[in-house]
């Protein structure tokens, strides 16, 4: 498989588990409640989702209540630590005795119903379960029982404590990170986009470093708004826009790859030197065996750059937090060591352009020039 084969396939694979989680995550969730799953899993999950405060709220709307009042259907909430302990000990408690230690749980009898989820000390992970008369029996044989069609919506309360927020708690508060983060790119795109476009116009050493970083920067820019609209839309109907959330991710992770192929060219020997080559072709890289496995070698090794290993880094520092903090430090603590990355590589290439600016103006204009290997007899 070649390189671009592979990297298409790679970026298929990221994407469609992009989506994929978007749509796990969505807090309006749709579909059918099914004993064969619920009788499969010892309850069938239908949700998850991090309540806060003293009025979170779960509502759900069901089509055909005949059914699932036939069923005895209801739904079971249970804390994920609470819950992870009773897997972890299955001989010590059977199906029945699980179910019965939710500490929430709604009988499904009405077409719209409303569960109040209260005094909760700290934000927490609920998993929301189905279950209903079928679940625990042994005899089952009735696999072809109609599904009970339904909609929830789980909602934490908002800023005046009604609950209207569709945002969990390790969610909060990144609708208005991407909306301070897409209005800095807009300030700072008025101030330097001119002079930067300048610069580049110039040409010289560092002029397609410079185009490389300028479009990282672009799908930086074009991942935030994506995002941004993702979560407006999601702080109205709990489900955002799938594919604008699917097509920031896509930008980040080409970005990613440009800034990769950017170090593995400068790790290969593309200096000042190269740039005899031809300015309109990529960047080029040595071909020899020796020069990529070194250049691979160093890559890995380049522990100073704040663009690859912020994310593993931050992974392992959020696992102090609680569960519900650990995504916001994440998203929110990557994108500001990107940007943060991407502010020192054009502080460091602009400055190399301007001095091979003022050295290339001053040998032309510069009145008496010495060459190289030969010492002056004059002395001043």
């Amino acid at each position: 498989m070649g390189r671009e084969s592979w990297l298409l396939w790679w970026l298929s694979l990221w994407s469609s588990a992009c989506l994929w989680l978007r749509a796990a995550q969505a807090k309006t969730v749709q579909g059918g409640f099914s004993s064969a799953a619920a009788r499969a899993g010892g309850g069938q999950v239908v949700a998850q989702f991090q309540f806060h405060g003293d009025c979170a709220l779960l509502y759900v709307r069901i089509n055909n209540v005949a059914t699932a009042i036939g069923k005895e259907a209801k739904l079971h909430l249970f804390q994920a630590q609470a819950w992870l302990k009773l897997q972890e000990s299955p001989q010590e408690y059977n199906c029945v005795q699980k179910l019965s230690k939710a500490p929430l749980t709604m009988n499904m009898n009405c077409t719209e119903q409303n569960l109040t989820v209260s005094q909760v000390p700290y934000p927490d992970t609920w998993y929301v379960f189905y279950v209903d008369k079928f679940t625990c029996e042994k005899n089952y044989e009735n696999s072809e029982s109609e599904d009970v069609q339904f909609e929830m919506v789980l909602l934490n309360p908002d800023t005046e404590g009604n609950p209207l927020d569709h945002f969990s708690a390790g969610e909060s508060g990144l609708h208005e990170f991407f909306f301070l983060l897409v209005l800095a790119y807009f300030v700072a795109a008025c101030i330097y986009a001119q002079s930067l476009w300048q610069t580049i116009k110039k040409g010289g050493p560092m002029n397609t470093v410079l185009k490389v970083l300028s479009t990282v920067l672009l799908l930086q820019a074009a991942s935030a708004f994506a995002n941004y609209l993702h979560f407006s839309s999601y702080s109205k109907n709990g489900v955002g826009a799938p594919f604008m959330g699917s097509l920031g991710e896509l930008c980040d992770i080409v970005s990613q790859m440009q800034m990769l192929y950017l170090l593995l060219s400068l790790c290969m020997g593309w200096t000042i030197g190269r740039m005899k080559k031809s300015q309109s072709k990529p960047l080029q890289w040595d071909s020899t065996p020796t020069s990529t496995a070194i250049a691979i070698a160093v890559v890995v090794a380049q522990g100073c750059i704040l663009w690859f290993l912020c994310h593993p880094s931050l992974v392992s520092i959020s696992l102090i937090f609680r569960d519900y903090q650990r995504e916001k430090i994440i998203t929110i603590g990557v994108v500001l060591c990107q940007l943060f990355s991407m502010v020192l590589l054009y502080r460091l290439f602009v400055s190399h352009s301007l001095y091979w600016e003022v050295s290339s103006l001053s040998s032309v204009t510069l009145p008496l020039t010495v060459a190289s290997g030969h010492k002056s007899r004059h002395h001043f």
